[in-house]
């Protein structure tokens, strides 16, 4: 079994420290973070990327509540031209380590509207992981750039209201019988 690559932005927390952290936490990615992760990310460019945070607990549970901001480029689906893009976006995770999950019988069903739980194999939280996954789910899965459209009509793409079942309709009512 081979080891996993250490994260790109990594900045670990351990568990027996967090009560005595302040409040509000500040993490911020380095050039050298920022272009390994866009990088993995197949992104063109991560500008800048930092997060505020505080730690809470609930139960066996830490939870981190905080903010993720992101100015970043990703390739068009359509041209590939770079799409700048922003990310100001709120989060809350959960974490809980493996055994405290296990006792408790806990299946882990995800809903939409509850937080990220992220099971902790080691008394360690690494939040800059944790900020760089956010930030994978919290960008446009399908940037698209000012020309994609008339790319895609030069490639022959066709839009759905043409490809659609009234479209033939359409075409039909055209040609009037004479």
């Amino acid at each position: 079994m081979s080891a996993q690559p250490a994260p790109e932005f990594s900045r670990l927390v351990k568990l027996d420290a967090i009560g005595r952290l302040s409040d509000n936490q500040h993490i911020e990615a380095s050039e050298d973070e920022r272009k390994a992760l866009a990088r993995r990310f197949d992104f063109v460019s991560i500008d800048m990327l930092e997060a505020d945070y505080a730690f809470s607990s609930e139960g066996k549970a830490i939870i981190a509540t905080g903010r993720l901001r992101a100015r970043l480029a990703q390739p068009c689906i359509a041209t590939g031209e770079a799409v700048a893009e922003r990310i100001d976006a709120p989060f809350s995770i959960r974490f809980l380590r493996e055994e405290d999950a296990a006792l408790a019988g806990e299946e882990m069903e995800l809903d939409a509207g509850e937080m990220d739980t992220i099971l902790l194999a080691d008394d360690r939280i690494d939040m800059g992981e944790a900020a760089a996954e956010t930030l994978a789910l919290q960008v446009n899965p399908y940037p698209r750039s000012a020309d994609a459209d008339s790319y895609l009509r030069q490639m022959g793409v066709v839009t759905e209201e043409q490809a659609g079942p009234f479209a033939a309709l359409a075409a039909l009512k055209g040609k009037k019988k004479d």
